[in-house]
């Protein structure tokens, strides 16, 4: 062997021991941080304070149904909290489903002020912001909470939200997380976000890195309407992370709820999931492409591996030895981890963990080689190409024939007199 190449292997060996130590570091910090940031109890506001809290209007963007969307509908008509509107907004106008249960929950809870918009606008590639823009431009209250229809809250949820909005903060997101469900899909799911996830998440929110999802986030208005609106972001799929980025550059800070936001979809499968994941690598490397590239050296499998051959070239240990301790310490980690994140038992138990944990780690791989391979971005019945930085360019929806079947800039949006705007305590 020669002297540069000496130098070479056992330099490069230092260096990833040293980002191997690191991400053990993350794996303590996560655990640290989320026992004292989760599900810490929150002191609720005077009776006599509680008046001066902000109105909240919730943006509810509904596109299609699931079994779940009932019950999670329903849990924002129970909020308590004193000052807030929800403003539905229902894409496709023939979708009669979700208008029925919007109607029906109105019926059921008339006190709860709501309006329904329907059809959209179109002002950007992004499917979601051409749904909201109607309700955002008809929003009344300081604070928005963007919301979307998989998502069930508590109670106090809103409450809680709006507390850690304070004078810095711009923008209050929930870290994902999942209701219990039944079956291998729906503990797979909990195991990613209880895991991974949590543990990513945990330590940007930590150091102040941008890591907010649109599903549950709590934003200033004005701070919006600063940066352009809402339609500012219709040039982009990842709109939460850019809602943050805009929010930041406004020397604002971002926080997290002490609540996680409990994802209830009643639609899940092993391949909608790994679409779901396969979907964010692919916006993380058009955004963040230095970071994204670090992904899978951070895995489990692939990161103990290397590490296990770091130890043998520098220290001769037993690479198997090494390996298999990796994976155990690893897994140890993320069931503490995970329990943290879950706050009580799981609806599964050790067996079941072991195994979807195993299933996740050894295919995270695959995914996103996969995600890198395959670039275009399939959101339900339409496809996008990303550009670098995040800005995102409609494709033809094709058959297996290669022939054209729906062109997303032919898209049907509501004109202006279309919009729906409608207390539905008014609808007969």
């Amino acid at each position: 062997m020669t002297a540069p190449l000496f130098i070479f292997i056992y330099t490069l060996s230092i260096g990833f021991l040293i980002f191997w130590m690191g991400l053990w570091l993350v794996h303590i910090l996560a655990i640290i941080y989320g026992k004292w940031k989760l599900h810490r109890k929150v002191e609720p506001p005077d009776p006599e304070k509680e008046l001066d809290l902000p109105g909240v209007s919730i943006i509810k963007p509904l596109c299609g149904t699931d079994t779940h969307l009932f019950q999670n509908l329903e849990t924002f008509f129970t909020l308590q909290y004193k000052k807030y509107e929800l403003l539905f907004c229902i894409q496709d106008l023939e979708d009669s489903i979700s208008y029925m249960y919007v109607k029906s929950l109105i019926e059921k809870y008339p006190d709860v002020e709501v309006r329904v918009f329907r059809g959209g606008e179109n002002v950007g590639v992004n499917p979601k912001i051409n749904n909201m823009i109607p309700a955002y431009k008809a929003s009344k209250y300081s604070l928005l909470l963007v919301s979307d229809s998989g998502i069930k809250m508590k109670e106090d949820t809103l409450s809680d939200m709006v507390l850690a909005m304070k004078e810095n903060v711009g923008l209050v997101h929930q870290m994902p997380y999942t209701c219990d469900g039944a079956g291998l899909p729906s503990t797979l799911e909990k195991v990613y976000f209880g895991t991974f996830h949590a543990r990513i998440y945990l330590t940007s929110d930590l150091f102040g890195v941008n890591c907010a999802t649109g599903m549950s986030a709590l934003m200033r208005k004005e701070l919006l309407d600063n940066a352009g609106g809402f339609q500012a972001f219709g040039c982009y799929l990842a709109e939460d992370f850019f809602f943050a980025k805009a929010i930041l550059e406004q020397n604002y800070k971002l926080a997290i709820s002490t609540q996680p936001a409990a994802q209830n979809s009643g639609n899940a499968s092993v391949s909608s999931f790994q679409n779901r994941i396969s979907r964010w690598i692919k916006l993380r490397s058009a955004m963040v492409p230095h970071t994204a590239l670090l992904e899978p050296f951070s895995e489990c499998m692939l990161s103990g591996a290397l590490a296990a051959l770091s130890s043998y070239i520098l220290f001769r240990t037993d690479p198997i030895c090494f390996y298999l301790v990796h994976i155990l310490v690893w897994f140890i980690s993320d069931w503490i981890l995970i329990h943290i994140v879950q706050n009580g038992n799981l609806p599964f138990n050790k067996f079941e963990f072991l195994v979807m944990w195993m299933f996740r780690e050894c295919g995270a791989p695959y995914l996103f080689l996969h995600a890198i391979l395959n670039p275009a971005i399939r959101w339900r019945t339409l496809e996008f190409k990303l550009k670098w930085g995040g800005k995102a360019e409609p494709l033809p929806a094709r058959t297996n024939k290669n022939i054209i079947i729906k062109d997303p800039a032919t898209i049907k949006f509501s004109k202006p007199e279309e919009l729906c705007p409608l207390p539905l305590h008014v609808i007969n």
